[in-house]
């Protein structure tokens, strides 16, 4: 079995409003997120030989979510989530990118170098 893991960054702000401590109040983090694709068989033939899946193709999959939801945006007015924590982006990122066929197996979102959620279904 083959793990691939695409990294992606952004910066977004969010709040949880029904949260009883700070991150009750509007805040941003500098986001850190992999998509991760498994598969027990490697392309034999054309352009992505020897690939489970192009890097290039995950980036191609990745880029519209950052630029019209995620990068420089506040989560709780794009994502059509009340309280966007980490679970719930790990998991509208991973529902975004089935949807565009990406044969996503886990989301990994890191809010802090500290704070970190995975995703899979």
């Amino acid at each position: 079995m083959y793990t691939l893991k695409k990294r992606f960054t952004f910066e977004a702000a969010h709040f949880l409003p029904h949260h009883d401590g700070k991150c009750r109040r509007l805040h941003g983090h500098s986001w850190e997120g992999w998509v991760e694709v498994e598969g027990e068989q490697i392309q034999v033939s054309g352009p992505q030989a020897g690939m489970v899946v192009d890097f290039g193709e995950l980036s191609r999959a990745l880029q519209p979510l950052l630029d019209e939801y995620l990068d420089h945006y506040c989560l709780n007015d794009t994502l059509g989530i009340e309280s966007p924590t980490s679970e719930a982006v790990a998991k509208w990122v991973f529902d975004r990118l089935v949807e565009s066929d990406v044969p996503v197996s886990s989301i990994t979102i890191a809010e802090t170098c500290t704070s970190i959620c995975s995703y899979r279904a």
